[in-house]
């Protein structure tokens, strides 16, 4: 996995159908920095699937997705842990060559945490994907506070810094239980 990269990116060339029922329809184009071995299409259909998720934001009403080649609302962008640094930078954010981001331009997701997950995740890098984009877009539909764990072995909040430790809680990457529960916790 190369720590830096050219900070050109690949737009992925695939559009779909808006997903979710209520709320404000946001379109989204996902891109890819250049020479890091990611497809973009194949990460925009991951990321369409997560975003369309039963437990996901479109579900339960907290806004409708679309993703879009052009004329994107916000961008959801994977780059080298260099290029994410640089980019997250810019708004204030470090994050150590370790972390994602939001942006005024929307997503910033690092590529070794899309490709490795986290060590304090239990599951899968795929599952660790599905935090990253549940927790970087529920910034992006104006979540600003982070949540911290509601008690020992309850499932993490999806906005909830689980990089940064569970505190008792089980790794969680969905904002909505099977049953559309909201998983919250205290304010952190």
């Amino acid at each position: 996995m190369p720590a830096s990269g050219p900070g050109t990116f690949t737009v992925a060339q695939a559009a779909g159908d808006p997903v979710g029922a209520g709320g404000t329809l946001r379109r989204y184009r996902v891109e890819v920095e250049d020479g890091i071995d990611v497809s973009a299409r194949g990460a925009a259909a991951e990321i369409q699937q997560i975003l369309a998720h039963p437990q996901g934001w479109a579900a339960n009403g907290r806004g409708r997705f679309q993703l879009v080649a052009s004329g994107a609302d916000f961008t959801v962008r994977i780059a080298t842990p260099a290029t994410a640094d640089r980019l997250c930078l810019a708004q204030g954010l470090d994050t150590g060559g370790e972390l994602n981001c939001e942006t005024t331009d929307g997503v910033v997701v690092n590529l070794r945490r899309w490709l490795l997950g986290s060590p304090t995740f239990t599951g899968t890098p795929a599952e660790y994907r599905h935090l990253i984009i549940n927790h970087e877009v529920g910034h992006e539909i104006g979540i600003r506070q982070h949540l911290g764990c509601p008690g020992p072995g309850s499932p993490a909040p999806v906005m909830m810094q689980q990089i940064k430790g569970l505190d008792g809680c089980r790794s969680n990457a969905w904002p909505y239980t099977a049953n559309g529960t909201y998983i919250t916790g205290p304010a952190v």
